[in-house]
């Protein structure tokens, strides 16, 4: 006589099914809540309070402060020991593209593939920016590329602000040389931190900042489009009205 209805095996393998599809799930929506908040759990009604304007303590009395060029930085720097980072890193990322630049475009951090070959955004996020850029008429060699943090945090992690306090000024320096005429932020934990600020990605790409003195507009991280297609539209929309703005600076 056949059996019509489930066996408890079959019972139990569906429920394990649901489970994970459930964890799955929850998974990615919590991954999404960080790429737009951050690691802190916010109230349903989204609104946040932003940490009061931190003034930067300025450059360190060291000898790489004076260096004019981007290469001359660069190698006064590359050996930096200042965190626990540089003991762990394979490569030290100090940044790529056009040293007179019109656009700056920062990270927060290399990952695996940029740690092995010395350059930022080299893995999928990266090939994924050189469309994003091409689509806006860059090549990836007209724009500067670089990262809050010069070395890998261990598993991809968030920069911690002892990281953020030794490795920013590297940046400040290399910004310094380049004299942007725009800056893009490349999702919410560089955007926080050169704006010394705790708002969510959501309301840091409603309008133009300022940085000192430059305009910086701020996207979505391309990792984070990899993760979440449906932001590729309004990184779509970030984007041309950062080449719009862009092209007003340069006609200036």
């Amino acid at each position: 006589m056949s059996n019509d209805h489930p066996s408890s095996e079959d019972d139990h393998e569906h429920v394990a099914q649901e489970f994970a599809q459930l964890v799955t799930g929850v998974q990615q929506y919590l991954m999404q809540e960080q790429d737009l908040f951050g690691n802190i759990i916010y109230p349903a009604d989204g609104h946040l309070e932003s940490k009061k304007e931190i003034p930067s303590a300025g450059y360190p009395k060291e000898p790489w402060t004076g260096k004019a060029s981007l290469q001359e930085l660069n190698s006064a720097i590359c050996e930096c020991q200042k965190c626990p980072l540089g003991a762990t890193r394979n490569k030290f990322v100090f940044g790529v593209g056009n040293p007179h630049a019109g656009l700056v475009l920062v990270g927060e951090a290399p990952g695996a593939d940029e740690d092995a070959q010395g350059e930022p955004f080299v893995g999928r996020a990266g090939q994924l920016l050189n469309k994003i850029l091409e689509a806006i008429n860059f090549k990836r060699e007209d724009v500067y590329i670089c990262n809050i943090l010069k070395c890998r945090p261990p598993n991809n992690r968030d920069p911690q602000p002892a990281e953020v306090e030794q490795c920013e000024p590297y940046l400040w320096k290399q910004l310094e040389i380049i004299k942007p005429k725009i800056i893009l932020c490349l999702g919410r934990i560089s955007a926080q931190v050169l704006l010394k600020t705790t708002d969510s990605l959501t309301k840091l790409r409603e309008g133009v900042h300022d940085y000192r003195g430059i305009p910086l507009m701020v996207t979505y991280h391309p990792a984070a489009l990899l993760r979440n297609p449906n932001w590729k539209r309004p990184t779509w929309e970030d984007v041309q009205r950062m080449r719009k703005m862009y092209d007003e600076l340069k006609s200036k």
